[in-house]
């Protein structure tokens, strides 16, 4: 098999992977994560920056998280920040200080976070089918033009095969951690 269409479609299904482990991060399961922020910005100088290169974030409770900025003027632009999100948290500020309170998740919510994760995960699964078609039609392409066997085609399919299964029962790890994580109480 080629090996650069095996290596570029690997890489592209790592990719997939790594989105969607990043995805299910920034799902909140009940205590405390700085993944949580990781997908809000805030505006410094007109330029949307991730909060934690403007604010040291930690996690000094379980479901709580801090936010000290290194620039106090930052403080409200952070709280707005954390406000306009999808995070559904209300930022509490001693004028120091942000914290987020991350309220006990009702057994409704639990199941609506694990649909959500289950959906990402879904998505991610169909993303590294599109990417196994995709090697596979260029593998077919080769065969067609002459450049490599119909043996060699139909090793290097069952190569990608093996590949996709593999990325895929990948996929559903990430998901199954993260059903475990939000189903936690």
């Amino acid at each position: 098999m080629d090996k650069k269409i095996y290596k570029e479609t690997e890489e592209r299904m790592k990719k997939v992977l790594g989105n969607l482990k990043s995805e299910l991060a920034a799902i909140r399961a009940g205590r405390a994560s700085t993944a949580l922020l990781e997908k809000v910005f805030v505006d410094y100088y007109g330029v949307p920056t991730p909060v934690n290169q403007v604010a040291t974030v930690s996690v000094p409770e379980p479901r709580m998280i801090l936010i000290q900025p290194w620039d106090v003027k930052m403080l409200s632009a952070i709280e707005k920040a954390i406000l306009k999100s999808d995070l559904g948290l209300t930022p509490t500020s001693d004028g120091k200080v942000i914290r987020l309170i991350l309220p006990e998740l009702t057994s409704e919510r639990r199941k609506e976070l694990v649909k959500m994760a289950k959906k990402k995960a879904e998505d991610a699964k169909v993303l590294v089918r599109n990417i196994r078609r995709d090697a596979n039609e260029l593998v077919k392409k080769m065969e067609k033009n002459g450049e490599i066997s119909e043996d060699d085609s139909k090793r290097s399919q069952e190569e990608i095969q093996k590949l996709t299964d593999n990325y895929i029962e990948e996929i559903d790890k990430a998901f199954t951690n993260k059903e475990k994580e939000i189903m936690e109480v």
